[in-house]
């Protein structure tokens, strides 16, 4: 194993941005990516309400509808990454684990056929990491908006008496998703913002509202530290290897190189190539049928 020295790399945001109904996600995700610079593409599952900010700035949009299919998500994604976006918003990314189609009502559709829980997550998680995967090794920054479960709660008002408040709680997304991301922002119902996770300190006790400011606070942050590796040279350089002892020289030297979040990809490429290279281990690598009673 080689011990090296710890270096800040440059990056792309990878934010995420909860907040209840109304609070101003589309917004505030529109305002941070004009801040950040670039062509921006939206991805709006909301039925047509990302083009209801255009007078905000210059943008682009890709309407997803239901079902809402991890699938669906991952094209989009590609498809900015192809035409040269520098920021990708997805607006938003509760529709892939709770809207119709995605991966609860997958799930749930499953057990009614008859699969038992545990073999269900089985065939939904990888699904669920394909979306993460895609998220993480975008060559784009990344904001996903997602919507909080609603509550209320009883507060005192300045005459003393009681009054409900309406509040943001956990996103809509499986458990855990909020640690894939960089920056996790919380917004209020006054469209105030605030960290619950932070790796890079910017907002450490602020409470603040989104602006191009914030993009441009964080576009700094993104840019101090040496440029890293050409994620997309390596996986280009592992996809026309010559040989297979081409191919290993690349696939090792890409692991040694780049970080756990690229890992998948790169897995994937070598895989892919050395299919092609040996197409003979396609059949020994296929399932052999089972009978059943």
């Amino acid at each position: 194993m080689e011990i090296k020295k710890a270096q800040r790399m440059k990056a792309k945001l990878r934010m995420g941005i909860a907040a209840p109904s109304g609070a101003g996600k589309t917004y505030s995700a529109l305002l941070l990516a004009f801040g950040l610079g670039g062509k921006v593409g939206l991805i709006d599952t909301e039925h047509g309400s990302g083009h209801l900010y255009a007078h905000l700035g210059d943008y682009d949009v890709i309407e997803v509808s239901a079902p809402y299919s991890v699938a669906k998500y991952t094209q989009a994604i590609k498809a900015f990454e192809d035409a040269g976006y520098q920021t990708i918003i997805i607006d938003s990314l509760s529709h892939a684990w709770a809207g119709d189609g995605g991966l609860l009502d997958k799930q749930g559709k499953l057990a009614d056929r008859g699969t038992n829980s545990f073999a269900a997550w089985r065939t939904i998680t990888p699904e669920h990491n394909a979306l993460v995967d895609a998220m993480l090794r975008s060559p784009c920054h990344i904001i996903a908006t997602m919507r909080a479960k609603q509550d209320y709660v009883l507060e005192t008002n300045d005459k003393g008496k009681q009054q409900p408040k309406k509040v943001g709680m956990a996103p809509v997304q499986r458990e855990g998703m909020e640690y894939e991301f960089t920056v996790m922002l919380d917004v209020d119902m006054n469209h105030v913002a605030s960290a619950s996770k932070d790796r890079t300190s910017l907002f450490d006790g602020r409470f603040f509202k989104i602006g191009k400011e914030t993009g441009a606070e964080l576009l700094q942050w993104l840019e101090t530290g040496v440029a890293g590796p050409d994620v997309k040279a390596i996986l280009e350089g592992i996809s026309k290897s010559a040989s297979v002892d081409v191919l290993r020289g690349h696939f090792d030297a890409a692991m040694s190189m780049l970080p756990e979040s690229d890992h998948p990809a790169v897995k994937s490429a070598k895989n892919k190539r050395l299919l092609e290279l040996e197409p003979e281990r396609a059949n020994k690598s296929q399932p052999k049928e089972t009978a059943h009673a």
